[in-house]
Order: C-alpha cells, then structure tokens, then sequence
C-alpha cells in the first residue's frame, strides 16, 4: 500500500440518502489507474468466512461482487448491514472482511471525526505504515 491513505469517511450524520447507515473509515491507493492494475479478487461472504463486521474488522471495499481490488475499510462499531444478507448493498452479498484492527483504534476513531465534504475527507490520511500477520 505505498502510497495509500484513508480518503473517506462515513458517518450516520453524513450519509442523508441512506436507509442503512454505517460507520466507516475508507482507505486504499484511490488511483482510477492503480485500480486497474489489479484484477479484482473473488468475493468471500461473511456466510463463508464467519468474519463479521463488528468494531475494528477490515473489509474489502467493492461496487460488484468480485471487483475488489485495492480499497479497503475499517468498520466503526458494529456494522451488520455490511455481512452476507445485509441491506447496505442491494446484491444481499455484503463485504469480504478479512482482519480487524488489534491496535490504534482510538486513531480510526479520530480519522473517522476529521472534516469531510460529501464524506471525503478534505485533507486525506496518509499511511506510513501497516502490518497484515
């Protein structure tokens, strides 16, 4: 993830269009070219993993099923609407998660309060580093 940052940032107080609201940090390359570098991974259910969305797991952020690629999110609380059967998305599919945080929340939960304009955040978080064990 060199070069990637946390960009987005969603709250129940700024997401006014949206039945089923959640609590999320997004992050990722968000490069349209970077994207297309690599090819979208097969999609694995909350059904199939048992990996639900509660406070701190990270998910793969995706629009189809199998279209996840480089963008990710880590959820805010507990997030059921965004496993398998959920309303977040109309494919009832949900999110791949696959982690959780195991340290430094308290910093997602600052990202998460940072000025945004249309759930953007107005200055992006750069990440200098993350570890996967």
């Amino acid at each position: 993830f060199k070069n990637a940052g946390f960009y987005r940032t969603v709250r129940k107080n700024n997401q006014p269009n949206n039945n089923f609201k959640i609590e999320v940090i997004q992050g990722g390359l968000f490069s349209d070219e970077e994207i297309k570098k690599h090819p979208g991974i097969r999609h694995e259910t909350t059904q199939e993993t048992g990996i639900k969305h509660l406070d701190g797991t990270i998910s793969m952020a995706r629009n189809e099923p199998g279209t996840a690629s480089t963008e990710f999110f880590i959820c805010i609380g507990n997030q059921p609407e965004l496993d398998f059967g959920g309303k977040r998305n109309a494919d009832g599919q949900g999110f791949a998660a696959f982690g959780k945080v195991i340290k430094g929340m308290d910093v997602v939960r600052k990202i998460q309060q940072l000025p945004d304009e249309n759930q953007y955040l107005k200055e992006p978080v750069r990440i200098i580093s993350m570890n996967i064990r």
